[in-house]
């Protein structure tokens, strides 16, 4: 269980580094847009971006 864990935590990291390797103004875009958010909003993005990992973890362990 706890390499599991620490193999999606390495994925992740992965992944969040693609953006700003190939398109670092889109990242830096995006994050300057992230930084005027309030705070429910960025609470609702992570909220969306959980339920969402949530759904993909289900579709994944279930196929």
């Amino acid at each position: 269980m706890q390499e599991s864990l620490l193999a999606a935590l390495a994925l992740v990291l992965v992944v969040e580094g693609l953006l700003p390797l190939f398109a670092p103004r889109v990242w830096r875009d995006s994050f300057r847009r992230l930084l005027d958010l309030s705070d429910g909003q960025l609470r609702f993005v992570g909220l969306v971006a959980i339920v969402l990992g949530l759904l993909g973890y289900g579709l994944v362990s279930h196929a």
